[in-house]
């Protein structure tokens, strides 16, 4: 198989078929300074990311999956990022959005943007691992900028973004995960409403390119 029908972008497939940064060796003998591991109900995928840190810098990531095309190739990228020019520092490595891999990656196709969010989470709990490990969990971020919608149950805008991305593509496939509305039903509508933005965003018909 070449991969010329597929409708994935030439950065997509470069990073499938030559994935950079693939743990190949024990993880033991790898000695991981934090681990993070992230599965997807959406498409069955699983991600396994190990990060060293120093000076507050990811110096190096490796990653281990059972995935598609997708996920394979937008984790390659995302290692690419976070170690590129020295490493990003964590803070900024924890900010990583599936937006910005995509991005890189020059699109995905839509029925495929849910395996980007894979590495970007899978990450995140490696740099909460470390964090946990090293004494600093005063450092893991909490999510305090995204407007709450369910006030009943807590879920933010950001929370309905990241189930979009995992492929809730409608407001009762919302609700089944989240159980958003469930309570007082007020936030209804407004869920409901940011469930079309997102997919209208997301999962229009020519591949996500990025873009705002």
């Amino acid at each position: 198989m070449d991969g010329a029908n597929w409708n994935y972008s030439d950065k997509v497939k470069e990073h499938f078929f030559h994935p950079k940064n693939i743990l190949e060796i024990d993880e033991k003998d790898y000695q991981p300074d934090g681990i993070g591991f992230i599965g997807s109900p959406a498409c069955g995928d699983m991600m396994k990311i190990f990060i060293k840190v120093k000076d507050d810098r990811i110096v190096d990531l490796k990653w281990q999956t059972f995935g598609c095309a997708s996920a394979i190739g937008s984790t390659s990228m995302l290692s690419v990022i976070v170690t590129r020019d020295g490493g990003l520092k964590l803070d900024e490595a924890w900010k990583l959005t599936p937006e910005m891999i995509i991005n890189e990656l020059g699109g995905l196709p839509p029925n495929k943007i849910h395996c980007s969010v894979l590495g970007d989470k899978a990450l995140r709990e490696a740099i909460k691992n470390y964090y946990i490990k090293s004494g600093q969990e005063d450092r893991i971020p909490h999510d305090d900028k995204s407007r709450i919608i369910c006030e009943c149950l807590n879920i933010t805008e950001n929370d309905i973004r990241m189930e979009v991305l995992e492929g809730a593509k409608d407001f009762q496939t919302l609700q089944e995960r989240t159980k958003i509305g469930t309570t007082c039903g007020k936030c209804i509508d407004t869920a409901k409403t940011l469930v079309e933005f997102y997919v209208g965003k997301y999962y229009a018909d020519d591949i996500y390119k990025g873009n705002s």
